[in-house]
């Protein structure tokens, strides 16, 4: 029979183990502390004196309402405690060390040879009198829209991550553990804030060395001064998106007004995009390019970058202090804001980037996007109600159309990706030779990124064959029939773009846009029916120890509907769009419709080899 442990007297700071104290020091004093916790007080009142105050010394005044405990600490044990845990954690932390060191290494040695040797090699051409200064005139008119559509496209991102992760994430360990502690959060918490905005200037710092050196090969721009002004956008936006991440992280409010905002800043942003083009092709509108550079720091970094070019706006100065001032403070003010991250928030946040980090490492891309998508709050649906059908065929098309409102969302972005697969068939039309074979292959890829937001339905059900029990079908029939409502929605589409099209004077070949969405749902279908991930592929013994072509075989097994697609469409549908004829237009949908029916045979073919292989797996 045991008894209750007597109550000991408080222990002195004294007693706390410093970094340098060894195992056994450490751990008497962790016996120690097993014994002076509050609820093993046998008085029953959690070890509280008459004062509030319990025996471990900590004073306990109750939350603050953002996740941390409002305590009047007699002995603050911070400094030591961080102390002992990078003693304790040092092997662990040169062995991430190298491990960084060597991403950084890669990642510096492919920026050279992919960015500084052939930059170099253009300026040696330069010096003995190559002239690149023809693409000149068009690089500065792209820019003022461009570099404004860059820096907002920066913005969202940034922001957007705001909504699940965030600038200030620590480990687990640290939010789970070391959090709960009375150990002051400023101390834990500040470098990772300041690791997010090294992480976020980095591409900024690459973007300014490009810019750097389109200035200098088509505008013979000073270097220097090309660099210097290319530098304040490219440094300044992105620090200032990171911490207005961290206002979204922090804010409830925000985190709302992002997630509404979200549709017409895309919208804003492929807006932008078609008048960088108009502007090369000759349409610039001046007013309200001014207008969006003066906007906001997304405008600004234009501003900045023109500014040593013969097209400098007036002001260029202003835009630097703008730029510069507003980081500065922003910086400030998201230092000290950086520790006032409610703990329970932390918590969440750690544990999403854990399970997004596992499933990248594991190749599920999809369990990654759902995670991340359940945490921003982009899985909530809208209550909408649409009459039962009548007849037996018309289930599935219903519910897949009632998934489909109660999620606007995934209309919204199918129908923002067809408007840079429309701007890419123009290109494609207006194009010849290579240019137009690419263009075309690129709008048909945007094409098949807009139908497979559509396809939502089947990859629910393809995720657990399971779920398909409620239907009377076979499961391959079933997940033909789930086809049909996203190929009418992209038909539907596709008309719109056709529209569209012939209003700007478009011949026939205007008609291409509908005629490929049947072939590039099925594309999509067959990519739902993929089944269990083929990881053997990516690592077989058979390749050798440097993986061999592994994982190109994975890639290619991983995106085998769209990629067989789109190489299929692509020569007919770019004859057929530089043409403009009739005869190739209808050769290139007659050949739609071929690649739709080979596709949806395959698509079937897979789904029955799944409900084979569940069922093989269920029985004893």
């Amino acid at each position: 029979m045991s008894t209750a442990p007597s109550p000991k007297a408080a222990p002195s700071p004294k007693a706390a183990p410093s970094p340098q104290a060894g195992p056994a020091a450490e751990a008497r004093a962790d016996d120690d502390w097993s014994d002076d916790r509050p609820g093993d007080d046998s008085n029953g009142d959690g070890g509280r004196a008459d004062d509030g105050s319990t025996e471990d010394g900590w004073t306990d005044h109750g939350s603050t309402g953002d996740g941390w405990t409002d305590t009047d600490w007699s002995e603050d044990w911070t400094d030591e405690t961080l102390a002992l845990l990078r003693t304790l954690r040092a092997p662990h932390r040169r062995n991430r060390a190298k491990s960084v060191g060597f991403a950084v290494y890669c990642v510096i040695l492919i920026l050279i040879i992919w960015g500084g040797v052939p930059s170099l090699g253009l300026f040696l051409q330069a010096s003995m009198g190559a002239d690149y200064t023809g693409h000149g005139g068009d690089l500065l008119a792209a820019m003022p829209a461009g570099i404004t559509a860059i820096g907002l496209v920066t913005f969202l991102l940034l922001v957007r991550d705001g909504l699940w992760r965030g600038p200030v994430v620590p480990p687990r360990a640290a939010t789970d553990w070391l959090l709960i502690h009375p150990v002051r959060p400023r101390p834990v918490l500040r470098p990772w804030f300041w690791l997010s905005c090294a992480v976020a200037a980095f591409p900024g710092l690459v973007a300014a060395v490009g810019g750097m050196v389109a200035l200098g090969l088509t505008v013979r721009t000073g270097l220097p001064a090309a660099l210097g002004w290319c530098l304040l956008g490219g440094l300044c936006v992105p620090l200032l998106a990171t911490c207005a991440a961290l206002v979204v992280e922090r804010s409830d409010r925000a985190a709302r007004w992002v997630r509404r905002l979200t549709p017409y800043l895309t919208l804003l942003i492929i807006a932008l995009a078609g008048q960088s083009a108009l502007a090369v092709a000759g349409h610039p509108v001046r007013w309200l390019e001014l207008v969006e550079m003066w906007s906001g720091p997304w405008g600004w970094a234009a501003i900045a970058a023109l500014a040593p070019t013969s097209a400098a706006v007036a002001g260029g100065w202003v835009a630097a202090a703008l730029l510069l001032v507003s980081t500065g403070a922003a910086l400030v003010l998201a230092d000290r804001a950086a520790a006032t991250v409610p703990l329970a928030r932390l918590r969440e946040r750690a544990r999403t980037a854990a399970g997004v980090l596992a499933a990248l490492r594991t190749v599920e891309l999809r369990s990654a996007r759902l995670a991340v998508n359940s945490a921003n709050g982009s899985t909530r649906q809208r209550r909408l109600r649409l009459p039962a059908p009548r007849r037996a065929w018309l289930v599935v098309p219903w519910r897949d159309t009632l998934a489909l409102l109660r999620s606007p969302a995934r209309l919204g972005r199918a129908t923002v990706l067809t408007v840079p697969a429309l701007l890419c068939a123009v290109l494609a039309h207006g194009a010849a030779g290579a240019l137009s074979w690419l263009a075309a292959a690129v709008a048909l890829t945007f094409g098949y990124l807009a139908v497979a937001q559509l396809l939502e339905p089947a990859r629910i059900e393809t995720d657990d064959v399971r779920r398909a029990s409620w239907s009377p079908y076979p499961f391959a029939g079933l997940m033909l029939r789930h086809a049909i409502v996203p190929t009418l929605a992209g038909v539907l589409l596709g008309l719109a773009c056709t529209g569209a099209l012939l209003a700007a004077g478009t011949g026939p070949a205007a008609w291409l846009a509908p005629a490929a969405a049947p072939a590039l749902v099925a594309a999509g279908l067959v990519n739902a029916c993929r089944g269990v991930l083929r990881k053997d592929l990516m690592f077989s013994p058979a390749q050798g120890a440097g993986g061999g072509t592994g994982p190109m075989l994975f890639a290619a097994w991983y995106a085998a509907g769209p990629a067989v697609g789109v190489a299929a469409l692509t020569p007919m549908f770019s004859s057929a769009l530089r043409a403009g004829a009739v005869v190739p237009v209808a050769k290139a949908a007659l050949m739609a419709v071929v690649v739709a029916v080979l596709l949806l045979r395959w698509a079937q073919a897979r789904a029955a080899k799944m409900s084979r292989a569940r069922a093989g797996e269920s029985t004893p």
